[in-house]
């Protein structure tokens, strides 16, 4: 972006100049060929920076990309609300790891792991939306439309459905040409206010966004006992929530419980009420309600829905553009769980 604007500056200084003399002398057109040869070279050098995301990508290449994910989710979401969530955390892991690629969707295969094989992503669902918009997708425009912009749309989709804001999204990714466990460094359940906020400073995401989206995600989300049995033993958290969960917890095969005990299925500001009142069921969802540098965030979220489904949307479409691959980079899949070529 720097250089492109920087073009785009010194470019529109050329050509103010030649404008105000009416024409270019002929002792300048040396000058000339020899801005318009670093000009070409310069495109050659970072052809990224001339194709950016934008909204309505695929209008003229593909008309139909959009409505085609959509019906998709639409008609899977009827079966099954907990698809936000799901998708939700796909999108999440995906873009935590290298940016928003789809390197998440690769299937590991004998001798070869993928970001798949990772304890991190072993509970990620949903990949079978994915793959049958790519499949419609295919058949409508082959080669055209990426995995990564279809996990971009199927979670925007899947929020709007599930009562969270309707909003736009610019399209354009492209798809990696790496998927390694070694690469997944994804936040745990109880990782501290501070390391959460470094880590998604690293990915160029703030606090506000961090808070917007760990409890925006959690709103529709569950957890098994196991990530937070370590709540149980708080003697802060609220008594009520406390002996219900431990109740629950008793039963055999890692129970799980819903994030969000008023609004499960609703990405809303719910969750942000039930944190100040000493409910919220994961470490790193109450600790955002302690923690000076974020509490002040969460007490606005839970006074202001529209504040939260404001922030929310901004929150989604930032996380959407992490180090993402545009222009000649990355490739467009035809499957979205294996490279092109194989690999």
């Amino acid at each position: 972006m720097h250089f492109k604007g920087t073009w785009i500056y010194q470019h529109q200084k050329l050509s103010s100049t030649i404008h105000r003399s009416g024409k270019v002398k002929k002792s300048s057109s040396f000058k000339m060929r020899s801005i318009t040869a670093l000009f070409f070279l310069f495109c050659f050098l970072v052809p990224s920076s001339f194709a950016q995301l934008r909204f309505g990508f695929y209008g003229r290449s593909c008309p139909r990309a959009e409505s085609i994910v959509a019906n998709v989710v639409a008609n899977r979401f009827r079966r099954d609300r907990s698809i936000t969530a799901a998708l939700l955390r796909m999108q999440f892991h995906d873009c935590f790891v290298r940016g928003c690629d789809a390197s998440l969707l690769i299937d590991p295969r004998p001798g070869r792991p993928s970001e798949k094989s990772t304890g991190p992503n072993a509970s990620v669902r949903g990949y079978e939306i994915i793959d049958e918009a790519k499949r419609l997708l295919e058949a409508a425009c082959p080669r055209t439309v990426s995995c990564s912009d279809i996990v971009t749309l199927a979670t925007r989709d899947s929020v709007a459905l599930a009562g969270g804001p309707r909003f736009s999204v610019p399209t354009g990714r492209r798809d990696g040409l790496r998927s390694s466990p070694n690469d997944v460094n994804l936040p745990g359940p109880t990782i501290p206010v501070a390391a959460s906020i470094n880590l998604f400073a690293a990915q160029g995401m703030n606090t506000n966004d961090m808070v917007t989206l760990i409890g925006g995600g959690h709103s529709v989300g569950v957890a098994h006992c196991s990530l937070f049995r370590d709540r149980l033993n708080d003697p802060a958290m609220e008594r009520t929530l406390n002996a219900r969960l431990r109740n629950t917890c008793r039963a055999p095969n890692d129970p799980s419980v819903f994030l969000d005990q008023r609004t499960p299925f609703i990405v809303d500001n719910a969750i942000y009420g039930e944190i100040r009142r000493q409910r919220g069921i994961l470490r790193i969802d109450q600790n955002m309600g302690l923690d000076r540098s974020t509490r002040g965030i969460v007490s606005s979220f839970a006074s202001s829905n529209v504040l939260f489904r404001q922030r929310f949307a901004q929150a989604m479409v930032k996380m959407g553009t992490i180090k993402v691959l545009t222009g000649r980079s990355g490739e467009i899949r035809r499957n979205c769980r294996v490279f092109n070529n194989g690999r």
